[in-house]
């Protein structure tokens, strides 16, 4: 994981750094970046990095500080961002505007934070954006402004206030409080918002999370953190740590990113990424924006063989099921399915076929017959409850493609135990009609939510 804001240059670090480094370290820490608050602990902050290969920097100016922002302090930003020190230094901030305690006016904070702004355009750099009660005129502020990659760090704000940071593209950054036993509104953001929109951190030594509340913080106590996250997520802390780690090496360009895989694990299911491909172009699908699907990268160089992926597999019996998924449709490679599928079975495992339905259409027969015995279940995705929604929002390379999807749902259900339709909730689609036609059919229905894969 990457503790993607603290302090490291506060005195409360000064006679144990190596020891909280270490146990960083030791915790499955693989980097951290020390967040200045003002100049002189931007500089601090620059020469820890030096030291510990581990420890990257944001230099900045808190809005605390903002009453002291000169011409000569906004050009020593410059220069720190100038020489950026052998890449260590990965953003400008903590910038921002914090109402709460009011150390600086409110004037001389929006005028620091538009000239840190105006920088961060100029150097093409990503922001740490502290916001505290300060809601309108942040969004107000940075609506002016065609800033890219900025993370509200310690997010404390209400859904409204996230939803606009994700529709901008932003991140939002989860510290210790989001463990106190009165923080269900951030609970709830935590829980709902994409994946490609969250970071972990600890702003130690503040914010110590349960059990370490009132005491010292630090790095290695964002494990507590992220195992709440992985709760409310319904995910695993390896899933937790992955997702996180992926968003931050890709936020502030460090370290290296995952290779594309063609077996991944989510939870306690591994999938298998047969193909790019796909005869649908739907308007919701992720695969038009990322290649990375609960932090996994699946981008394909080539399609992998029925050999390669049964070598990847190992024990299909470690895994509840064994999915064909990925980021195209699995059916155009029929006769890997078949033959990985018969293998998976053959070894004790149980399979599970995630498609758009399309089958009989792309190989021009009825296969079902032909997946009989292999697959155990089977999620098709309906996303429209008749034909002309259908080629309005999944965009088919036949006109006539729904029909061939109901028939195949006729078809999965003499030859499949168990079937599952799935609908995405967007406007175009009426989510009750969808349901009625998996009543209809005795078959299991689910919604699944825009923007939310995996």
């Amino acid at each position: 994981m990457i503790d993607t804001h603290c302090h490291l240059d506060m005195t409360e670090f000064t006679q144990d750094s190596d020891e909280v480094i270490s146990r960083a370290l030791n915790q499955g820490i693989e980097a951290i970046i020390s967040v200045g608050a003002d100049l002189t602990a931007s500089h601090k902050a620059i020469d820890i990095a030096r030291r510990y290969e581990c420890v990257y920097v944001a230099v900045g100016i808190h809005p605390h500080e903002a009453r002291f922002v000169d011409d000569a302090s906004i050009e020593e930003i410059k220069q720190l961002l100038k020489n950026r020190h052998n890449k260590k230094i990965v953003a400008l901030g903590e910038i921002g505007l914090d109402y709460f305690h009011m150390h600086s006016t409110k004037q001389e904070q929006i005028s620091a934070f538009e000239k840190l702004l105006n920088i961060a355009k100029t150097f093409d750099i990503p922001i740490i954006i502290h916001n505290r009660d300060a809601d309108d005129d942040m969004k107000a502020i940075l609506k002016e402004t065609d800033i890219k990659k900025a993370v509200l760090h310690c997010f404390s704000s209400d859904k409204k206030m996230a939803d606009w940071a994700v529709k901008k593209g932003f991140l939002l950054s989860f510290a210790g409080n989001l463990t106190f036993k009165k923080a269900n509104r951030i609970r709830e953001i935590a829980a709902s918002i994409p994946d490609e929109s969250i970071m972990l951190e600890t702003d130690a030594p503040y914010l110590s999370p349960e059990p370490f509340r009132g005491k010292r913080n630090e790095p290695a106590y964002m494990i507590h953190t992220a195992r709440l996250l992985a709760e409310l997520r319904g995910v695993t802390l390896e899933d937790i740590d992955r997702i996180t780690t992926v968003n931050a090496k890709r936020f502030f360009s460090i370290g290296e990113m995952p290779k594309g895989e063609i077996v991944y694990k989510i939870r306690d299911r591994l999938y298998l990424n047969i193909t790019h491909r796909c005869t649908n172009a739907c308007n919701f699908c992720v695969r038009f924006d990322t290649d990375f699907v609960k932090g996994h990268n699946l981008k394909l160089d080539e399609e992998p063989s029925a050999d390669d992926l049964i070598k990847a597999i190992g024990n299909p019996k470690e895994y509840k099921e064994v999915v064909f998924c990925g980021l195209g449709e699995p059916t155009l490679r029929l006769d890997v399915i078949k033959t990985v599928a018969r293998w998976v079975k053959a070894n004790g495992g149980k399979v599970r076929l995630n498609t758009n339905g399309l089958g009989n259409l792309i190989n021009q027969r009825n296969i079902v017959p032909e997946l009989s015995g292999l697959i155990d279940s089977i999620s098709i995705s309906l996303n429209a409850h008749d034909k002309e929604t259908y080629n309005k929002v999944c965009k088919p390379n036949d006109t006539n493609a729904y029909d061939y999807l109901i028939q195949f749902i006729k078809d999965a259900r003499q030859f499949i135990p168990e079937i599952m339709l799935t609908v995405v909730d967007i406007p175009d689609v009426d989510l009750q009609r969808c349901q009625q036609i998996a009543n209809e059919m005795n078959v299991g229905f689910k919604v699944r939510h825009l923007d939310t894969v995996g």
